[in-house]
């Protein structure tokens, strides 16, 4: 069995062409920034807060293009990992704040310039169809609205248009629903992917044509009151790409362009309306009429008037200029068209939400309504020779040490210390294998605590055998036993010292390796790996090695070279014992 995994381990590195662990900063070089969160009331942060912004760092990190970055959360701290980055870059990506701020949409365009499309021309009912997007991939159709003509200022909003923010309403209004929302009851309404507007009481009879590509994503589009650096800025962008203005620092006094968070639409949006500190608090939960899934969003006394303005300022506005983005980090997260204005201070979201959209939603907003503010406890910065130095030292100390523990086992035990050899060798390709497989398939980066963890784990591997030789002699000493007999006898007794062993250092292990963190819960991890691959060594391959040996003669009759002769052992050889009872 155990040949059988060092098989499937071997062939799983050979295929992946994975010869080499990954190494973690110590030994690559980078730089590990440690982030503690400061709260303004001085309470501790909710796990919700600090996951959302595990995700935030994570998502900007990314952006950059660092491959192998890794961004974790540990207790109330979180710690971020850049390999190869250098030091000023690193404090750039975490040290900025991520906040939440509401803007108008001037202009919306899909993610990169389209191919210019040839014009088609049909009659169409009148709010019979949707008027799409130029860009096709768009997730939602556009929002338009029921009149004579289409809107030929349709646009695409990507997920932003996939859910919907309106004012509570007595009665369904055709004359202001769009074609991705649908009225759901009194203060709510639906997003539904690919709705489609009512139909009118009679049909247009002027043809529609749908409207030409031509090149230019602002084509159509009102323009006015905005910074023509930022038109040449829109026109240029490119939303697809991994860095899509995360972590950017916007003012929220100017207008601003960027990006959705999925990477489908880019935006131009005016100067900020609500900051999202304003919000008192969002939280996701089904609607009991329905059953749906909504987000119910809470201004406060500030925020409501705010929002209440803004809300009724672009009501009546054309599209795209009816949308509210929402800005979390630099990106856009929702863009909701606004049908109405909305006083009372409270906003309900409803749509195509499934349960972990919907709190994924709520969670974004409660996270800008009180954003974390991190203060960095530590910034380490290795370089990448330091780091080479480091594990040129950690390999030598295990060769070292190994080395050291064979000389032992050769001059303590002669011939067991072979088998004693043999399992250590085994258990170092076990282990070898081990950690290669985790670095390429589980995220895992060896580290010098993981390799001092590794180091010291050799005594506690051969301790192993060691109780089982020195049972194995008992049993021999007493004189009564075959050397075959005695390897069996002494296995019974001696794997029970070795299980209780083993099974104090795993759950000392695992206490420390949750209870530390940094290097000490390196180093735990590395000893309880060892410790598993331990149990596993001595029971699929020492044992069966140690039987096999009983059977032959160099073992069995107690040549002098064996470790188990009479002399070594302090008793009469067998062929001695004879001649005393003549």
């Amino acid at each position: 069995m155990l040949l059988a995994l060092i098989l499937v381990m071997g062939a799983t590195v050979a295929l992946q062409k994975a010869f080499v662990p990954k190494f973690g900063l110590d030994l690559a070089g980078g730089t590990t920034v440690t982030l503690t969160p400061v709260m303004a009331n001085g309470k501790t942060p909710s796990q919700e807060s600090l996951d959302r912004a595990v995700t935030i760092i994570r998502q900007r990190v990314n952006g950059t293009g660092i491959s192998d970055a890794q961004v974790a959360k540990s207790n109330d701290n979180i710690v971020i990992q850049i390999p190869g980055a250098g030091r000023d870059e690193a404090l750039r990506l975490v040290s900025t704040t991520a906040e939440l701020r509401m803007r108008q949409v001037l202009a919306v365009a899909a993610a990169t310039n389209q191919p210019a499309q040839v014009p088609t021309a049909a009659p169409t009912p009148s709010g019979s169809a949707a008027a799409t997007t130029p860009a096709a991939t768009s997730k939602a159709s556009t929002p338009a609205r029921e009149s004579g003509a289409p809107n030929g200022n349709a646009s695409p909003a990507g997920r932003a248009l996939s859910k919907a923010l309106t004012a509570p309403s007595p009665e369904p209004s055709t004359s202001t629903r769009a074609t991705t929302h649908r009225r759901a009851g009194a203060g709510t309404a639906r997003a539904n992917h690919r709705a489609k507007a009512s139909p009118s009481a009679a049909p247009s009879p002027t043809p529609t044509a749908a409207p030409q590509d031509t090149g230019d994503p602002l084509a159509g589009q009102d323009t006015s009151g905005i910074d023509p650096a930022l038109l040449a800025e829109f026109r240029t962008i490119d939303c697809t790409a991994k860095n899509r203005g995360q972590g950017a620092v916007d003012d929220p006094n100017k207008q601003i362009v960027a990006c959705s968070d999925d990477g489908s639409a880019r935006y131009i949006l005016d100067k900020a309306a609500v900051q999202g500190t304003e919000i008192s608090g969002a939280q996701s939960g089904t609607d009991p009429t329905t059953g749906e899934w909504i987000v119910q969003v809470d201004f406060k006394s500030k925020g409501a008037t705010q929002f209440a303005d803004i809300t009724r300022r672009i009501t009546s506005l054309p599209a795209p200029r009816n949308q509210l983005a929402n800005v979390l980090d630099g990106v856009v997260i929702v863009a909701p068209t606004i049908e109405e204005a909305i006083p009372g201070g409270s906003a309900r979201i409803s749509g195509s939400f499934t349960q972990t959209t919907a709190t994924e939603l709520a969670d974004q907003l409660k996270y800008g309504a009180l954003p974390l503010k991190f203060q960095q406890s530590s910034v380490v910065s290795v370089s990448s020779t330091l780091g080479q130095d480091q594990l040129n030292g950690g390999l030598i100390a295990g060769a070292l040490g190994l080395i050291v523990v064979m000389i032992y086992l050769l001059l303590y035990y002669r011939g067991l210390g072979l088998i004693g050899i043999a399992s250590l060798c085994v258990a170092t390709v076990f282990t070898y294998l081990t950690v290669d497989v985790l670095s390429h398939n589980a995220g895992f980066r060896l580290s010098l605590p993981h390799i001092i963890g590794l180091v010291v784990s050799i005594g506690i591997t051969a301790d192993s055998f060691i109780v089982y030789f020195e049972r194995i002699r008992d049993e021999i000493k007493e004189g009564h036993r075959t050397l075959r007999s005695a390897v069996e006898v002494a296995w019974r007794r001696a794997r029970r010292t070795i299980l209780v062993a083993d099974a104090v250092m795993f759950i000392a292990a695992v206490v420390l390796f949750f209870l530390a963190v940094g290097d000490v819960a390196g180093f735990a991890f590395a000893m309880g790996l060892t410790t598993l691959i331990d149990i596993v060594v001595v029971f699929l391959f020492t044992k069966p090695l140690m039987s096999l040996m009983a059977r032959l003669r160099f073992f069995s009759k107690g040549h002098k070279l064996s470790g188990l002769d009479a002399e070594r052992m302090g008793r009469t050889s067998p062929a001695e014992q004879t001649l005393q009872e003549a």
